[in-house]
């Protein structure tokens, strides 16, 4: 995979980091809708909050979201956005996976009628693996909201100034799979790193390697879920 040369030939920029206002998740089931509160306009984010409960109410959330589910909010705000999958509804494997075991029995109407009805309401849904290139090409169209594997997210930021145990009480999980939505939002061609913000985090701007980040993204429970935000 040599990212540079796909750079190099198109004109994309070597560097490049999107300027977001940061946004802490409150509760450990509200990463998602704090990637979508950082990427929403100043007006329409106070809106989001002023309303927040009974938003979440409306759209059926039980203290769990899925990536459709940040899709009908983003198109709720009017944000221009193209969600990408490799799993269109839910994984018949994931009913055996201990992460997604207790939330599937109440999750799965919503989620299925949302992939059924998300066309007639304007969301756009493609059943695609996308590259690492791909998703960096777009970084200078908008930011990227990503389901991960927190067990193999890293920052090299947080090592050096020692966040790193504030990141360890984040993700201290015995499973081998625990989904979690980061935004990135930056990129440095030459040294192959993601800049991305961390909704487990304060105001922070997390740094980790290309080869991690597409572990992280591709392991087995996301589906390769990206969100890919237009400005």
């Amino acid at each position: 995979m040599d990212v540079n040369c796909g750079f190099m030939n198109n004109g994309q920029p070597e560097k490049l980091h999107i300027q977001l206002s940061h946004f802490k998740q409150k509760s450990n089931w509200d990463c998602g809708i704090s990637c979508v509160l950082m990427v929403l306009p100043r007006k329409k984010r106070q809106e989001f909050l002023d309303n927040f409960t009974q938003i979440c109410r409306n759209e059926g959330f039980n203290k769990s979201t899925w990536t459709i589910d940040l899709c009908y909010i983003l198109k709720k705000f009017e944000v221009p956005h193209i969600f990408y999958t490799i799993t269109l509804g839910i994984h018949e494997g994931y009913r055996s996976n201990s992460f997604y075991n207790s939330i599937l029995n109440k999750d799965e109407n919503r989620v299925l009628c949302r992939f059924r009805e998300a066309e007639s309401r304007g969301i756009i849904v493609i059943k695609k693996s996308v590259s690492i290139v791909d998703i960096i090409a777009h970084l200078s169209n908008g930011p990227v909201i990503v389901l991960t594997n927190a067990k193999v997210l890293t920052c090299d930021t947080c090592k050096f100034n020692k966040i790193s145990t504030e990141l360890r009480k984040c993700i201290p999980w015995p499973e081998p799979y625990q989904g979690h939505y980061i935004v990135l939002c930056g990129y440095d061609v030459h040294s192959r790193k993601i800049f991305y913000r961390n909704p487990s985090f304060a105001d922070h701007v997390c740094i980790m390697s290309m080869d991690i980040f597409d572990l992280s993204r591709k392991s087995y429970g996301t589906d390769e879920d990206l969100i890919f935000i237009y400005k």
